[in-house]
């Protein structure tokens, strides 16, 4: 079963200090710029809050228990299971909500944040994926 939340968060201190700084680096920066811009900045503020930090990690993809060729490139893993995408779109829409939750199932990875710069305000969602990688 897979649960979306766009609550800061709630009851998970992780996604709560990703999200906290993702809002620093929009408060800063504001809207407007690519997504390469809000990777950099994250990846100070994060490594400034000394939350710890992957960026572009190479991740395998399964396909019936044997690893693909090509592999996924996460923005960030945090913490080492939390898997965050970073987007500078005018809006999240169904498209990229299914490809994180693709990359969470052909990963393993249990918790993921979706990140969008792209708006006046920082939007943001939360998935939690409860079903595991079959390896």
């Amino acid at each position: 079963m897979t649960q979306i939340s766009s609550a800061l968060g709630k009851g998970d201190p992780r996604t709560y200090a990703i999200i906290g700084a993702a809002m620093e680096v929009h408060r800063e920066l504001g809207q407007g710029f690519l997504e390469a811009v809000y990777q950099e900045a994250l990846a100070l503020e994060l490594s400034s809050r000394e939350i710890p930090f992957a960026r572009e990690a190479t991740i395998p993809v399964y396909y019936k228990g044997q690893a693909l060729a090509v592999a996924y490139r996460a923005d960030f893993i945090c913490y080492g299971d939390v898997l965050v995408e970073l987007k500078a779109i005018k809006t999240l829409t169904d498209v990229e909500r299914a490809q994180l939750l693709h990359y969470l199932k052909a990963t393993g990875f249990e918790v993921g944040l979706l990140v969008n710069f792209g708006t006046r305000s920082l939007t943001y969602e939360r998935f939690a994926n409860s079903r595991s990688k079959s390896v």
